[in-house]
């Protein structure tokens, strides 16, 4: 079984916070995927389904974001689930919004949701960071993720909770490179190939690999330059014929 873990505050008041972005992810795979309705357990809000054919329990704890591990360590005991069977959705300032990157084990970078996990699980869950971008100093950052997403921002998130879900499946299959495959064709599809003038654009960074013996003489030989010749040319001799 895993478990996957979105981390927020509960209540209405911080429902639209970009600190709650953990639970916005849950909710979105719990819909799309046809999971039970959420329950209280655990200290938290919980529901079950299978994502890939692994069966998957979703965990909200409403434990407020300081105290999220003692409902994961409650989760992951009643259900022996070890910590590399755990992922963590979580609100990441050092990544622009729309970002998202996995990353497995680590430090908890003074995240006050993954301190409490640390403390109570250890450091090796995996955790999936949800890019909230960084309101430039450290002094405005806690009313910056307790402030709601902006209007402005939910076409981008919106993209990134479909891409999430899209991908789910591969996450809990363990598949961190399918998963965030699917969340970039839905944060950045790609482009189509032909241009206004139905050339193709090209790839960015892409680099022409050089061509190799066969296709060098497969292909077509570059005219030779004409013979020098002393004989006027047609056009010359039509500028003489006006002279």
């Amino acid at each position: 079984m895993k478990l996957f873990v979105g981390l927020g505050n509960p209540g209405p008041k911080y429902a639209g916070n970009r600190h709650n972005i953990g639970f916005m992810a849950l909710d979105r795979i719990a819909e799309d995927h046809g999971f039970a309705p959420w329950r209280g357990k655990f200290q938290g809000a919980i529901t079950e389904g299978v994502l890939n054919g692994h069966k998957t329990l979703l965990l909200k704890p409403e434990t407020f974001m300081n105290e999220s591990g003692r409902a994961v360590r409650e989760a992951a005991k009643f259900y022996k689930i070890t910590p590399q069977d755990i992922v963590v959705f979580h609100d990441e300032l050092d990544l622009a919004p729309r970002k998202i990157r996995v990353k497995d084990g680590g430090g908890h970078a003074g995240h006050n949701g993954l301190r409490s996990i640390h403390a109570h699980m250890g450091p090796d869950y995996r955790r999936v960071r949800l890019g909230i971008g960084h309101p430039g100093h450290k002094d405005a950052v806690s009313g910056y993720v307790l402030r709601d997403f902006p209007k402005a921002d939910a076409e981008w998130l919106d993209d990134l909770m479909r891409g999430i879900s899209d991908g789910a499946g591969a996450l809990a299959a363990g598949d961190a490179p399918k998963f965030l495959n699917a969340v970039s064709l839905r944060v950045a599809p790609p482009r189509s190939s032909g241009g206004a003038q139905g050339k193709p654009k090209a790839t960015p960074n892409a680099k022409a690999e050089p061509a190799t013996p066969a296709q060098k003489s497969a292909a077509p030989k570059a005219p030779s330059a004409p013979e020098d010749t002393s004989a006027p040319s047609a056009l010359q001799r039509l500028i003489d014929k006006f002279r």
